[in-house]
């Protein structure tokens, strides 16, 4: 598998648009080069009988029964509200109009 160079992690650095110290792209360099190294050891993994999948784990959704409970009193929401009018919560316009 190819490697990347020093110049390939420059130019990816400059359209990132980083600023990277000498240091950091030889760092960068090195980590780049063993990801593709560890990419390519998985590459060669058998996968032809392995079915493809969104997600690696099952997904299940726990769901609680609904149960009916009474609500708040309207007289108790509405003390709570900033404004009220005709038993409604009043808020305001956003999209023009009073």
């Amino acid at each position: 598998m190819p490697t990347l160079s020093r110049t390939d992690v420059e130019h990816v650095a400059q359209l990132a648009r980083l600023g990277l110290t000498d240091a950091e792209l030889t760092l960068l360099e090195g980590q780049l080069n063993h990801i593709l190294e560890q990419y390519a050891k998985l590459a060669e993994l058998p996968t032809d009988e392995i079915p493809p999948t969104a997600q690696v784990i099952e997904l299940e959704n726990i769901l609680r029964e609904d149960i009916v409970t009474p609500s708040l009193p309207v007289e108790e929401v509405l003390a709570n509200a900033a404004a009220a009018s005709a038993g409604y919560i009043v808020v305001p316009a956003i999209l023009g109009g009073d």
